[in-house]
């Protein structure tokens, strides 16, 4: 059996393994990433060879790529404006405050423990790891316990931080020289990266959202196909961007925008599924599944060989980022805001890395960037750190939590984190 056979057959292995006990794992500290990641670790070339993926990183990048373009897309699909006002503050200051004082943070802690890199490479490693992952800490986010405020908070967060710290990314590889973006320059990586593809993106999303309402309304498409449109109009808007030398994930984040606006504001019809997120039913389940199999090649190709080339100041940084640089903007982002002590550290410690920041340091490798091999480690074990605590933690820490939280809001019932935020309680209109 070929090299390539073999890696199938394992990948599938553990997929199928995981499923058949995903629901018994849910409720216990072993959480999917750390099944899939651990997995790669231990089939890949650093320990038993199986999962071996060769010199060829092509399809790597495009598993990566293709995973990432569909988590943007879905996630911002499935957002709503009125998801942005939950509680009317915790979004807003997560996102608005928190995520560029992580980037500052990140940056800033970088430069007296990782020697050798440029400030702008320095500026590299605070954006690579400053977006969250949901899906590493998933039960912390979903958790019926834990009040619906925190829960969409994170949620929210999660969704929107990886498409937001994506001009960040771009424009510090602009300033770094010998990369394909500090070759057109500042101003045309402002209208290429930015512009135009926030425009592609717009374009795209509402003109798929709007033809997809219209066929609807007709009784025209089946309901497998209107499940598999999405990812159509995802394809569309990263391939466009791609195209014109612009940003594909960024087209891909506002389309899903702009396509969750026109599915929601132009209804079909009385059949019940008009609805942005039953649309994206299947597109996010497949989007969950690659984004499982990506982690199972994270393991092997990146987490596994740089496990033998750790060093004291790799090691802190990593610890650092997902403490120091995490929850200390999260403190300053929600000064003032009424939030118990208890449930701002709760919110500090659970953003986990996960796949969003692997693939940015992907995209660090494919630039040729000089300290890249610095950074691909720093990402690798940050990653990996933070799928074995964010894992491991979020059964407890969201018992713990809840149990908690019940205690105090019976005893002060005008509790902040008790203020009316969850999903069901708004209107769908913006």
């Amino acid at each position: 059996m070929s090299g390539g056979a073999w890696t199938v057959a394992a990948a599938a292995t553990v997929t199928a393994g995981y499923a058949l006990g995903s629901r018994r794992l849910s409720s216990t500290p072993v959480s999917s990433a750390i099944v899939f990641v651990g997995a790669g670790v231990l089939l890949g070339p650093a320990v038993l060879g199986v999962l071996d993926l060769g010199h060829d990183a092509a399809p790597i990048v495009a598993l990566l790529e293709a995973t990432l373009t569909l988590v943007l897309f879905t996630d911002a699909l499935s957002v709503r404006r009125r998801d942005l006002k939950a509680g009317g503050f915790l979004p807003g200051r997560l996102l608005g405050i928190g995520l560029p004082l992580s980037i500052g943070a990140g940056w800033l802690l970088a430069w007296p423990l990782l020697p050798g890199l440029t400030m702008w490479e320095l500026a590299l490693v605070g954006a690579v790891l400053a977006p969250t992952d949901a899906a590493l800490g998933k039960t912390a986010m979903t958790h019926p316990r834990v009040p619906a405020l925190v829960r969409d908070g994170l949620n929210v967060e999660s969704g929107l931080n990886d498409g937001m710290v994506l001009p960040f990314f771009i424009l510090f590889l602009a300033a770094i020289p010998g990369t394909h973006y500090a070759q057109e320059g500042v101003t045309g990586v402002f209208w290429r990266a930015l512009v135009l593809s926030t425009v592609i993106g717009l374009l795209i999303g509402w003109l798929g959202g709007r033809l997809l309402q219209w066929s609807r309304a007709r009784g025209w498409v089946a309901r497998e196909w209107w499940q598999v449109y999405p990812l159509a109009v995802a394809a569309a808007a990263y391939e466009l961007a791609y195209v014109t030398d612009g940003s594909g994930f960024i087209a891909a984040w506002v389309a899903g925008f702009a396509c969750g606006f026109a599915l929601r504001h132009f209804p079909a019809g009385d059949d019940g599924q008009g609805d942005a997120g039953r649309t994206a039913e299947f597109t996010e389940t497949l989007g969950g599944l690659l984004a499982a199999i990506s982690l199972l090649v994270f393991g092997a190709v990146l987490l596994g060989p740089t496990l033998e080339h750790l060093s004291w100041r790799i090691c802190l940084y990593a610890v650092l980022s997902l403490t120091v640089v995490r929850m200390l903007p999260v403190v300053l982002s929600l000064a003032g805001s009424g939030l118990r002590p208890g449930t701002v550290a709760y919110i500090g410690w659970f953003g986990p890395r996960g796949l969003a920041s692997v693939v940015l340091a992907l995209l660090v490798v494919e630039e040729h960037v000089p300290g890249v091999d610095l950074v691909g480690r720093v990402v690798a074990i940050t990653v990996g750190l933070s799928v074995l605590l964010h894992g491991v933690s979020a059964v407890p820490l969201a018992e713990r939590y809840g149990s908690w939280y019940e205690k105090a809001a019976a005893a002060s019932p005008g509790m902040r984190e008790g203020a009316p935020g969850g999903r069901a309680a708004q209107d769908d209109r913006p």
